[in-house]
């Protein structure tokens, strides 16, 4: 919750829902009607004709929910304050590297749910995004804070692991948004709506030296310059749905 409490000021201008993930999450929810959103943040991705409960933690995040969104309730995904098997599915979009217990929060996203849990989240054993090799750092953090793919199954029961390729003109401003866009990483107001380069700390400013370096040298396009002409791009998001 104090993460974003802090970095959420501009979050909801610059993390609008990208309409090609979003359909991908609805499809996943199948025919639900009643739908609880877990970590929802400002409201990105809560399908519009379901009946959509939303649950946040943080304040500020819920002061930026735009007018007629979802009815919130502060919380944690830990402690949902639902019955079981209260909703006909569960949702969670890019949230589950911020829960202080995992596996509590699996638990309770499978207990209310009559139905589907979709989940969308990052494989921390991914290799393979350019950007880390100007910021090693998040390999690290990524192990440290993203569950292994495994334990979603040990938690919801059986999974199905969808990749999410990021599309090139991707709306929604998180880590991997602006892979075929480098140049936008430069941007401290674009870098203060990703949770990874707060964590990051001072260790992000060498490699935003380094990338502009680059950028400007010319070495980034002799580098990564093929993936320009890729329309999306596999960096590691994972649509589970159990």
């Amino acid at each position: 919750m104090a993460t974003y409490d802090r970095i959420g000021v501009n979050y909801a201008r610059l993390r609008q829902p990208d309409p090609r993930i979003a359909a991908l999450i609805d499809a996943a929810l199948g025919d639900a009607k009643s739908v609880l959103n877990v970590g929802a943040g400002t409201g990105s991705y809560e399908p519009v004709a379901r009946m959509v409960t939303a649950l946040e933690p943080s304040s500020e995040m819920i002061s930026q929910r735009p007018e007629g969104a979802a009815p919130v309730v502060q919380g944690s995904a830990e402690s949902l304050p639902f019955d079981d098997d209260s909703f006909d599915a569960v949702m969670a979009v890019l949230t589950i590297h911020h829960w202080a217990d995992q596996p509590k929060g699996l638990a309770e996203m499978r207990r209310v749910s009559r139905g589907p849990v979709v989940i969308l989240t990052f494989d921390p054993a991914f290799r393979g995004f350019w950007l880390t090799d100007y910021f090693p750092g998040l390999i690290a953090l990524d192990e440290e804070k993203m569950p292994p793919m495994g334990l979603y199954g040990d938690h919801l029961g059986p999974v199905e692991i969808l990749p999410v390729p990021i599309p090139h003109d991707c709306t929604d401003g998180f880590l991997a948004a602006y892979w075929r866009r480098p140049e936008l990483y430069l941007d401290p107001r674009i870098r203060a709506a990703m949770s990874s380069f707060w964590a990051l700390g001072e260790e992000a400013e060498a490699g935003v030296a380094a990338l502009a370096a680059d950028l400007e040298s010319g070495a980034w396009a002799e580098k990564y310059g093929a993936v320009m002409d890729r329309p999306a791009l596999d960096c590691g998001y994972r649509l589970v749905v159990g």
